[in-house]
């Protein structure tokens, strides 16, 4: 997977051993990305939303949450769209005629008989995709970590390194993501995962006595439609940026076919060069 040419007057973000590993590996892990503040807000959040869910009739006492399209519920989730951290990251990648697909919440509990997930994005046709290494990603997600994961088998995050150049097997691994290419990821809270939907991941079995809570905010070229929301609330609209609402969607009425094409303003939004 190559890089997006830098915009004009953009700074590259990603060090030399950054970008070879995203080739190589097909993933990053950037540490330290959000503050302790921002982990403690944001897990506050979570916490409450996760109890909420708890609390439903029709939920068991150990389930877990995974949770879509939040940026809805609170506007902390809707900062973390276009974070100041993480934001040209993603522009560095992807390019600039880009739009969110996907913001959810994940959190799994203690389950030490479970046996983990191994897959890739996308669903049948998309597991049949992977692009060169001269072409932009198809889709990339960044994945914050909440909770500190010091040691396997507590729910990690798992990614299997160079697996986005490999066609993924459709009835899948026996040992899902305990084959032994399998790599969990030990990370902090506040530490961010990035990935491409061909990287072959998934999650261990949660086997401490702490649930693992994270989120993930997916990106994808404007040609391609958003996965968990079909059109964002006028609510949404009105707590967002310019450049927030172009992200979850808003091109105006510029020109039919604005679907392909991006309205000719796209480089100055994604910059926050907006007026």
């Amino acid at each position: 997977m190559d890089l997006a040419p830098l915009i004009e007057g953009q700074e590259s973000v990603l060090t030399d051993k950054q970008k070879q590993q995203w080739k190589e590996d097909g993933y990053l892990v950037m540490k330290g990305i959000l503050s302790s503040e921002e982990v403690e807000n944001l897990t506050a959040i979570v916490d409450q939303m996760y109890e909420d869910h708890l609390q439903q009739p029709d939920v068991k006492p150990d389930a877990g949450l995974d949770r879509r399209n939040v940026m809805e519920d609170h506007d902390i989730f809707v900062d973390l769209m276009d974070h100041p951290a993480t934001f040209p990251i993603v522009l560095e990648l992807m390019s600039p005629y880009i739009h969110l697909s996907m913001s959810e919440i994940i959190v799994r509990p203690t389950d030490p008989e479970g046996k983990g997930l191994l897959h890739t994005d996308g669903g049948q046709a998309m597991r049949q995709i992977r692009v060169s290494e001269s072409s932009l990603p198809f889709q990339i997600k960044f994945q914050y970590f909440l909770t500190d994961l010091p040691e396997p088998d507590m729910g990690n995050f798992t990614v299997v390194p160079g697996s986005h150049n490999r066609l993924f097997p459709d009835g899948g691994f026996e040992d899902g993501p305990y084959i032994p290419e399998a790599l969990p990821l030990c990370v902090e809270a506040g530490d961010m995962a990035i990935f491409p939907h061909a990287m072959w991941h998934g999650f261990v079995a949660n086997r401490s006595d702490k649930p693992r809570k994270s989120l993930i905010y997916c990106y994808v070229h404007q040609c391609m439609r958003a996965f968990d929301f079909e059109k964002p609330s006028p609510e949404l609209l009105e707590r967002c940026t310019p450049r927030q609402r172009r992200l979850v969607g808003d091109i105006g009425e510029w020109k039919a076919g604005s679907y392909f094409y991006s309205p000719p303003d796209q480089v100055e939004v994604m910059l926050g060069n907006e007026s």
